[in-house]
């Protein structure tokens, strides 16, 4: 069995089409996959996709195969990405993610935990959706991430602040009049919040409209800040969303804090369990430093 029948298979199983998953992602052609799968399948002993005019769908030893080939892959990745880190002359590497929109709050604070370092290492910055940040570490490319803890990742956490929610709406909402927005001020909205990539979110939000008794149902979904501000603008609707939103706002929008006690959102800083980076151990060590100013809430 080669690493190239576990990508094929999950590109496939991905895409959900063995022509679509050939054209676009894997540029081979349909007759090429198919014979790929069907080793694959040889190898293993079982077939592991059921094939129809509508697609392909995996079988119960598909669905047992799929995760094992997923890690298999992300642990194939991470060893590549150590190898590199470790032929790198002279400097070494810190690469440092953070959930969008986060980067204004806590990326000073990170370049100032690493202060004594910075002459003797090569800072990275990526920005990207939280479960993304996740993979990253998983598969080596990141070393820490400001980001939500994920509960299906297997990673090292540790929380740096508990975010509350605030209300988005239009610049020239009637709302905006209020100094803070109640729940039951949501019934007859258009409501926005989170979906897919927010799961987090979506979660803490559907929590808190539970428990205050308020029956509202999503009306769309969005996966990042900018598509939740654009949505706003565009629907009129109102987005319950973290803080670090008021980062962010065009002049189309604007925020007003929850009334009452505000459901939060975790902030945490993420890390893979097995990285062994000594800068990594520094900034773990040094996160008391990070924390402190940002103690508000």
């Amino acid at each position: 069995m080669e690493l190239r029948h576990l990508r094929y298979f999950v590109a496939v199983v991905e895409e959900g089409s063995l022509s679509t998953a050939a054209e676009h992602r894997l540029h081979t052609s349909q007759p090429s996959l198919s014979r790929q799968i069907r080793d694959l399948e040889d190898q293993v002993g079982a077939e592991l996709l059921s094939r129809s005019v509508h697609g392909v769908e995996l079988t119960a030893a598909g669905k047992a195969f799929l995760d094992h080939a997923r890690l298999a892959l992300m642990q194939v990745d991470a060893a590549v990405e150590a190898a590199r880190r470790a032929a790198l002359p002279e400097k070494k590497a810190f690469a440092i993610g953070f959930q969008t929109g986060h980067e204004m709050n806590w990326l000073p604070r990170a370049m100032h935990v690493l202060r004594d370092e910075l002459t003797n290492i090569q800072v990275t910055i990526t920005s990207d959706y939280s479960p993304d940040l996740a993979e990253a570490l998983v598969r080596g490319r990141l070393d820490v991430a400001f980001m939500r803890v994920e509960p299906t990742f297997d990673l090292g956490y540790e929380v740096v602040d508990h975010e509350p929610l605030i209300v988005l709406m239009p610049s020239d909402h009637r709302l905006t009049a209020r100094e803070a927005v109640r729940p039951q001020d949501f019934v007859g909205e258009i409501f926005i919040g989170g979906a897919n990539k927010a799961a987090v979110l979506r979660a803490v939000t559907e929590d808190y409209l539970r428990r205050s008794g308020v029956d509202i149902k999503l009306d769309h979904g969005v996966d990042n800040m900018a598509m939740a501000m654009s949505l706003v603008a565009s629907t009129r609707g109102l987005a319950l969303m973290p803080a670090y939103a008021k980062n962010l706002l065009p002049w189309s929008v604007v925020s007003r804090p929850l009334e009452g006690e505000a459901p939060t959102i975790e902030v945490a800083v993420g890390y893979s369990k097995s990285n062994t980076s000594p800068i990594l151990k520094l900034f773990l060590s040094r996160l008391q430093e990070l924390v402190a100013p940002n103690q508000t809430h």
